[in-house]
């Protein structure tokens, strides 16, 4: 047991700090040595991830296989001229129209007659939406 120098109490031999003052205890013992860092080459294993053979890297790229061989795409990537007939009336581009969603003219005069009379639900004219055609080069409404 080591006696506090400020208090005058007892403390477990292991403890640095007294229990009942708190002020640090000189111990009467020698004191403990830090002990010097071993100089060793370890590396920890490579997470179970980086074992498998898409993380790994061979010298022949993989080759991704078709999972439904004759298959056709979803999605034609090719250009967006695909219709030699159509026309934009203002820019003459062959450019296919893009389709938008907007606000309604219905749904804005909702919005502006219950903006008026009823402040709380003037929101809902804004729900009213429809599609609109648009000429990706010149932004020009196609009717």
């Amino acid at each position: 047991m080591i006696q506090c120098q400020h208090c005058g109490m007892e403390n477990a031999d292991q403890t640095q700090f007294c229990r009942f003052c708190g002020n640090r205890l000189l111990s009467s013992g020698p004191m403990p040595q830090a002990h010097p860092q071993a100089d060793y080459n370890y590396a920890p294993p490579r997470p179970y991830a980086w074992k498998t053979d898409e993380y790994q890297t061979q010298s022949e790229p993989r080759v991704r296989q078709n999972p439904y061989p004759g298959a056709q795409p979803l999605v034609n990537n090719a250009s967006a001229y695909m219709a030699s007939s159509y026309r934009c009336p203002n820019c003459g581009t062959t450019v296919l129209p893009i389709t938008e969603r907007r606000i309604s003219t219905a749904g804005w005069i909702t919005f502006a007659l219950l903006l008026v009379f009823t402040f709380i639900f003037f929101w809902v004219g804004l729900l009213m939406k429809q599609d609109v055609s648009v000429c990706p080069v010149c932004r020009a409404t196609l009717s």
